[in-house]
């Protein structure tokens, strides 16, 4: 099973659940996978900061490849493009600007959104 986990809330508690769920599928064999859309594009620089208490756990995510990319359109609204780039996310923009969930889903992906 595919797993992609896909916040749009900008809530940094919410969000850190999904550095937890997508970690605990990849320890139990599956696929998982992270894309940041709407609100949560703004915590990429948060999380990306060593002093944040969930730079860990997002540390750990990327560094298994978990976090596939970020929204473009999203990330620009947010006044974080610039950062999210910094971090080496790729920018998602195939719908106008946006990451195409149906693009996901017929790859197999079982959409999960927070």
């Amino acid at each position: 099973m595919k797993l992609l986990f896909v916040p749009f809330s900008g809530e940094a508690l919410c969000v850190m659940h999904v550095f937890l769920n997508a970690l605990d599928a990849a320890d139990r064999g599956q696929e998982a996978g992270i894309v940041f859309e709407g609100a949560s594009t703004k915590l990429v620089p948060v999380y990306a900061a060593p002093d944040n208490p969930f730079h860990g756990l997002y540390a750990k995510a990327k560094a298994q490849g978990l976090v596939l990319g970020a929204c473009k359109a999203c990330s620009n609204k947010m006044g974080v493009l610039e950062a999210v780039q910094a971090e080496g996310l790729e920018l998602l923009g195939e719908m106008s600007g946006h990451p195409s969930l149906a693009r996901f889903a017929a790859e197999g992906w079982q959409i999960i959104t927070v």
